[in-house]
C-alpha cells in the first residue's frame, strides 16, 4: 500500500517537472522569435537624425544665401511709383520704386546753371589775364629801354599777378559749384530705389503715396543661390572636416530627395569657451525644392 502511494507521488512529481520544462521551452522560443521584429522595424538609415550615432554627426540648420537684405530709404519722400512686387525677379540696378524728386530736380537744374555761369566767368578772367600779361611784358620792354618809370612797370607787373590770383579764385568757385551739382545728383539718385544685386523681391513694405523717412524698410530682396548652411562642430571633428569635402543633405519634409553639398568654409581656430569651431557647406548642383530659409539636414561622418 505504501509502495503504491509512493509510486503515485513520484508519477505526479515527474508530471509537474515535465510541465515546467515544457513551459520554459515555450517561453524561450517566443523570445527568440520576437527579437528580430523590433530590429527590422527600426533599422537605421543614413539620413535618420534620431538614431544614436557615435561615429558621425547629424546637423540641422536653415539654408541661407550671402546676398539677402532689406532695401532701406536713403532719404525722406513720398513713394510716387512702384515698379516691383513680391515674387518678381530683378537684376542689379533694376528700378524698384520712385520717390517724389521734383524739388531736387529743380535744385539740380539751378546748380547746373550756376556751374555754367561760373565756367563762363572763369573763361573771362583767363582772357583778361592774358591781356594783362601782354601789358606786363610790354611794360618790361619799355622799362628796359628806359621809356617808362619804374612805378609804371611795377604797376603793370603787379596787376597781371593780381589777375592770376583772381583766376585761381574763380577756378575754386567752379570746383565748388561742380561738387554741389554732383551732390544734388547723388541726392536725386537716392529717390530711385534700385535692386542691389540679382535675386527676387521677397517682400514689399510700402505702397504708392506713402510718406517714408530715411532708414524705413521698402523691400526685402534676396538672392536664390548659392544656398549655404552654417554649422558648429565639436572639437573631435577638427581636422576631419576639410574644404571641398562632400556631404549628403536632405530636407525633413522631403526625405526622399537627397542633395550634395560641399564644405566651403572651415574656421582654423576653436572657440575656447565651447570647444567648437564653425564651418559652412554649399549646395552643389541643381537646388530642386531647396529655397532660402528652409531647414535642411546634413550628415557628417567622423572618419576622414
Amino acid at each position: 500500500m505504501r509502495s503504491s502511494r509512493w509510486t503515485d507521488g513520484a508519477l505526479i512529481l515527474l508530471a509537474m517537472l515535465s510541465l515546467g520544462m515544457a513551459a520554459c521551452s515555450s517561453n524561450s522560443t517566443e523570445t527568440v522569435a520576437a527579437a528580430p521584429a523590433p530590429a527590422a522595424e527600426v533599422a537605421p538609415t543614413a539620413t535618420a537624425p534620431s538614431r544614436p550615432n557615435s561615429d558621425g554627426l547629424t546637423i540641422t540648420g536653415p539654408l541661407i544665401v550671402e546676398h539677402q537684405l532689406d532695401v532701406l530709404a536713403q532719404r525722406e519722400g513720398v513713394v510716387v511709383k512702384l515698379f516691383s512686387e513680391t515674387g518678381k525677379r530683378v537684376r542689379t540696378g533694376d528700378l524698384l520704386a520712385q520717390l517724389d524728386d521734383r524739388q531736387l530736380a529743380a535744385d539740380l537744374e539751378a546748380a547746373r546753371a550756376k556751374t555754367r555761369s561760373t565756367d563762363a566767368d572763369l573763361k573771362n578772367w583767363k582772357a583778361e589775364a592774358r591781356v594783362l600779361e601782354a601789358d606786363a611784358s610790354r611794360a618790361q620792354k619799355m622799362w628796359d629801354a628806359q621809356l617808362i618809370t619804374r612805378e609804371q612797370w611795377e604797376h603793370a607787373k603787379f596787376k597781371a599777378e593780381a589777375d592770376q590770383w583772381d583766376v585761381q579764385r574763380v577756378e575754386q568757385m567752379l570746383i565748388n559749384s561742380r561738387e554741389a551739382e554732383h551732390s544734388l545728383e547723388l541726392e536725386l539718385e537716392k529717390t530711385r530705389i534700385r535692386a542691389p544685386f540679382p535675386g527676387v523681391v521677397a517682400r514689399r513694405y510700402v505702397r504708392e503715396g506713402q510718406q517714408v523717412a530715411r532708414g524705413d524698410r521698402l523691400f526685402w530682396v534676396t538672392a536664390e543661390a548659392p544656398l549655404r548652411m552654417r554649422f558648429t562642430l565639436p572639437e573631435k571633428f577638427m581636422g576631419r572636416i576639410k574644404l571641398g569635402q562632400q556631404l549628403a543633405l536632405t530636407l525633413p519634409d522631403f526625405p526622399d530627395e537627397e542633395h550634395r553639398a560641399k564644405v566651403v568654409e572651415v574656421s582654423p581656430v576653436l572657440d575656447p569657451t565651447s570647444g567648437t569651431f564653425d564651418g559652412m557647406v554649399e549646395v552643389a548642383g541643381p537646388s530642386g525644392r531647396l529655397h532660402p530659409g528652409m531647414s535642411a539636414v546634413a550628415h557628417l561622418d567622423s572618419h576622414p
